[in-house]
């Protein structure tokens, strides 16, 4: 079994035990995702990077990643392969040569 496989089936197993589906369709989860991100942000706030407590940036962040997980199941994604694309096709917006060591944005290389 794949390591995302089982992710998404132990957190398909934990919602379900919990009969939590009917909560989770697509506009939910997407929102799920910003929320958790805004919590995630939250640990920020004021302070400087090194500051943050790890615990909770840890905890955050594994709920953000579980909800984009549920959100890929429900569109049946595969992860790896939406992510590989992801990096490939940034790959061919932000060549090697344009990009390195600047933050502009694709269309302002």
């Amino acid at each position: 079994m794949k390591d995302n496989d089982e992710i998404i089936q132990a957190l398909l197993k934990f919602r379900n035990e919990r009969d939590w589906e009917q909560f989770h369709n697509p506009k939910d989860l997407a929102l799920a995702i910003n929320i958790e991100a805004g919590e995630l942000l939250e640990l920020f706030l004021w302070k400087n990077p090194e500051a943050a407590n790890v615990e909770k940036v840890k905890e955050e962040l594994a709920d953000v990643f579980a909800f984009a997980f549920l959100l890929a199941d429900k569109y049946g994604f595969d992860v790896k392969e939406i992510v590989l694309d992801k990096i490939k096709n940034n790959g061919e917006k932000y060549p090697v040569d344009k990009a390195k060591g600047t933050a502009k944005k694709y269309n302002e290389l």
